[in-house]
């Protein structure tokens, strides 16, 4: 059975593992990420040929933050300011011997769906990866679109809030209201600390969740903006795409409370939108979590690498 090796690079850890063509993730392990890209690559390389002396391997796939153009060159590296500019797939490739394929870390996420998720036999859909910010992945006639400068999917650079003048552009965007982090945790601490200014900041969304379950007024204050932001998100993506599916990813999307008040207000405001609403019933698609999660990059960057060397021995 083929195998391949495959990165998830986050920026905290860099997670790896053989995956194999069925799409099983086997030995997994990972190190801390530090932003320097001599010493990730040098670990990286390292990694492969110390798997490589145990089982033969195909290719290398890899999911990264940031800009990825098609050629896995790093336009931006996200958090990791070091890759910012850095020829990822060809430098991997020169040091190993190996054929790399680099993708985006949501597209990587989106195109996993496909393969082993809940968009299986699912030709255009989209997901929406709430995290420290908005991460989308567009996958249309079933490939990941990019965009021109791999730059497609920034969901969370959309500007959805009234812009006042006196403050930074990005801060009525979708990052800073439907995210999880720099968005739901990071308005629920401002918020908490204008009313008790040494309140411990909380930095787990469920805790969120709970208090406002448990009817603490800010929290459910802030639980409600956020649940509408990211109906709001949705809202535009179905007028913008018409997917068949919308997959809800990341951590709060195993938050059954979560899901179900977004479903609702979703509902809502779909009832409330004219348009949306006449068609509701027979032109409009689904919103589901996603199903893969913590192992969604590297299935997904194993997927891309293996298409590539299916198609180009088609091809021979």
């Amino acid at each position: 059975m083929t195998t391949y090796m495959s990165f998830d690079v986050g920026g905290t850890t860099i997670k790896y593992a053989y995956v194999d063509e069925q799409g099983k993730v086997t030995e997994k392990q990972a190190f801390p990420t530090v932003d320097n890209a001599e010493k990730l690559i040098s670990q990286m390389v390292a990694v492969v040929k110390n798997y490589a002396a145990k089982k033969t391997i195909a290719g290398i796939g890899i999911s990264a933050p940031g800009i990825v153009r098609h050629d896995g060159f790093m336009v931006t590296g996200g958090a990791i300011q070091a890759f910012n500019g850095y020829p990822l797939a060809a430098t991997i490739a020169t040091q190993t011997g190996l054929p790399v394929a680099v993708e985006n870390d949501a597209n990587a996420a989106a195109i996993a769906e496909q393969w082993q998720g809940n968009a299986v036999g699912c030709q255009n859909y989209l997901t929406v990866v709430l995290g420290t910010g908005v991460g989308g992945g567009i996958v249309i006639n079933g490939d990941v679109y990019r965009g021109s400068h791999g730059m497609a999917g920034e969901f969370g650079w959309n500007v959805t809030h009234d812009v006042d003048p006196t403050h930074e552009l990005e801060s009525f965007s979708l990052n800073q209201h439907a995210a999880v982090v720099s968005g739901l945790v990071n308005r629920y601490n401002q918020s908490k600390q204008q009313v008790s200014a040494d309140a411990t900041p909380v930095t787990d969304a469920r805790e969120i969740f709970a208090a406002a379950k448990a009817g603490e007024s800010i929290a459910q204050v802030e639980v409600a903006g956020f649940v509408q932001d990211v109906a709001i998100m949705l809202l535009n993506l179905f007028a913008n795409f018409d997917p068949e599916l919308i997959l809800v990813g990341g951590g709060i999307s195993a938050n059954d409370d979560f899901i179900n008040l977004l479903q609702a207000k979703l509902a809502e405001m779909i009832a409330r939108h004219e348009s949306l609403n006449r068609i509701k019933n027979i032109a409009l698609g689904r919103v589901k979590p996603a199903k893969l999660r913590n192992d969604a990059g590297l299935i997904g960057a194993t997927y891309q690498i293996k298409k590539r060397l299916e198609s180009e021995a088609k091809h021979e």
